[in-house]
């Protein structure tokens, strides 16, 4: 066994182990431990994997074991980590992830899931043992409770009420569990609150996760409900799936008397599977489910109460919002996905008559959309940044192309900072145009142009005196629901972007308003603003499909939006 460390998505140093195989087939398999624990605990079923010729990784979470930095109270902060480590081990083994398989335990089956349903990997598969989906606080209403005093005490923790008793069945392990000096009793409250609010999203969610998946579920779990394991199980896409019900376990399954006839060979053999099988396409399939999804929101079906409350937000944003609040004024005459829209979002500075509009306009500046939206933007400057980086480092000239940029602030202030490098902005609606010109020529830049053209107009791509390094699709697809235009566009950016050049893209696998937001708000067309969601795969696989091989993404601390990093193949 080897140890070290790796640099998390963060540059923190987080400690791993690696067990190589005396006799590897070339696979590879992540384990990752449970809530409280640490890789070590994982020896033994390292062992038995290596014994069957896999090279097996392992690390420790933030705060737990030899890991020397502080527990995060955010949970998507532990579904990052999971991403980082994949991509060390990715070039540790020089493998592609289709070569990699995750078995995750508990709490960390929660993370696995995520990071498979928000990232959209292409691993050969995982094992979900006892994942914690939906944890037994046994203490009423304690999760309103918890998220009540986290308002006032953010750095409150609290120790685990379970026992080794409750875990295994097993004296033995119980007395390792209990002696062990790295066991981690503690946590950070949010760090519960917010594992709870993203397992609620995954589960109702789970629908579009395609991944070959395995749970395993035990009948006599005091810490997990196993039921809500079930129903993640049943929902699942994935084509090929495996559900073991642990007949009398506890909740530590891979600690439990008979884990060895119940639980490791079932686990390898579906291990076994997933890298023989050949996984079909499944984007159509996804398609269809969120087009159903898209069409219901479309029809106003729901029920009565719902429609009537709906009706009260419509009268009050046309007759009190409009009148009062700047951004909502901005909305109704430009649209609410407006470039000018998004202008006022990003600014996030309220306006409106008076205190109460200044009011009404911050409530509506800090809705959870909005709030999504200027943290996509912190991602995609991000990695803006670092791909320019990359392309300095190579001795290539940084030229940026925005397809539908609106006025494009952000590019505006990145070329004041940038001088050397060039920018296109284009946009259709000339309003976007004209505030995005004015802006440029009060600060003098020369190195920025906006020009007038249409990006699912394949004729706006043809024009090869510009061949940029970088492109940038935020927010656009989003809004259209229809593949055929978003692969116009795709293979549009892939005739005329330079060889190995990046193409940037946001995505929306998830919104927790996207109801409300077809029944109240309006677009661009002054239409009902109804979106399909696009899931991660989908979105990725359309631009696989054109040529492009995926680098990193970004997401937000809810699961809304992505940003996404590919690469053009070289021609």
């Amino acid at each position: 066994m080897k140890t070290g460390h790796f640099s998390a998505f963060d540059g923190q140093e987080l400690f791993y182990r690696e067990w190589e195989s005396s006799n590897p087939n070339g696979n590879i398999v992540i384990v990752l431990h449970r809530g409280h624990e640490h890789s070590e605990r994982l020896s033994g079923l390292a062992e038995q994997l290596t014994a069957q010729g896999y090279r097996v990784f392992s690390y420790d979470n933030r705060g737990h074991g030899h890991s020397q930095v502080e527990a995060t109270r955010e949970f998507m902060t532990l579904v990052r980590d999971l991403d980082a480590f994949v991509h060390f081990v990715c070039q540790q083994a020089q493998c592609q992830q289709q070569a990699i398989f995750i078995v995750a335990n508990s709490v960390a089956g929660v993370v696995a899931s995520t990071w498979v349903h928000d990232f959209a990997p292409t691993i050969a598969g995982m094992a979900l043992l006892a994942p914690a989906f939906r944890i037994k606080l046994y203490v009423p209403l304690a999760k309103p409770l918890l998220d009540l005093v986290l308002r006032f005490k953010p750095d409150l923790n609290i120790t685990s009420y379970v026992k080794a008793q409750f875990l295994t069945h097993d004296p033995l392990q119980q007395q390792q569990y209990n002696t062990d000096a790295l066991i981690t009793p503690l946590i950070p409250a949010r760090q519960l609150t917010t594992l709870l609010d993203t397992a609620k999203r995954v589960v109702d969610d789970a629908h579009l996760i395609v991944t070959p998946t395995l749970v395993m579920s035990a009948t006599h779990d005091y810490v997990v409900d196993s039921a809500v394991q079930q129903r993640f199980y049943a929902m699942l896409s994935s084509p090929l799936k495996q559900l073991v019900t642990l007949q009398g376990f506890y909740h530590g399954v891979l600690y439990e008397k008979g884990a060895d006839t119940q639980v490791i060979p079932p686990l390898l053999a579906f291990i076994t599977r997933c890298f023989a099988h050949t996984p079909p396409p499944q984007q159509e399939t996804l398609r269809v489910l969120t087009q159903h999804e898209c069409n219901t929101l479309a029809a106003g079906l729901m029920p009565l109460h719902r429609r009537i409350n709906y009706t009260l937000q419509r009268f009050m944003l046309k007759h009190v919002g409009a009148v009062l609040s700047k951004g909502i004024q901005i909305g109704r005459q430009y649209g609410f996905d407006s470039g000018v829209t998004l202008d006022h979002v990003y600014r996030n500075q309220a306006q409106g008559v008076g205190r109460i509009g200044q009011y009404l306009d911050r409530n509506y500046l800090d809705s959870i959309g909005w709030r999504g939206i200027r943290q996509r933007k912190v991602h995609s400057m991000a990695l803006l940044q670092q791909t320019i980086a990359q392309l300095r480092e190579r001795g290539e000239p940084v030229r940026i192309v925005d397809i539908a940029g609106g006025p494009a602030r952000y590019l505006i202030e990145m070329a004041q900072a940038m001088p050397d490098i060039t920018i296109q902005v284009r946009d259709y609606q000339e309003q976007n145009l004209t505030q995005g010109r004015a802006l440029a020529d009060s600060l003098n830049l020369t190195n920025i142009e906006y020009v007038a053209m249409d990006a699912f107009d394949p004729c706006s791509y043809i024009d090869q005196t510009f061949r940029p390094t970088i492109v940038v699709v935020s927010g656009i697809f989003e809004l259209f629901g229809d593949n055929a235009l978003v692969e116009t566009a795709i293979r549009g950016i892939a005739h005329f972007i330079q060889p190995q050049g990046y193409v940037l893209y946001t995505g929306q696998p998830w919104h927790p308003q996207l109801e409300q937001i077809a029944q109240v708000l309006g677009n661009h067309q002054q239409q009902a603003w109804v979106m399909r969601r696009r899931s991660q795969y989908e979105l990725d696989a359309l631009f696989s499909a054109a040529g492009f091989c995926k680098q990193a993404q970004r997401i937000d601390d809810w699961g809304i939006f992505t940003v996404s990093l590919v690469q053009a193949d070289a021609l």
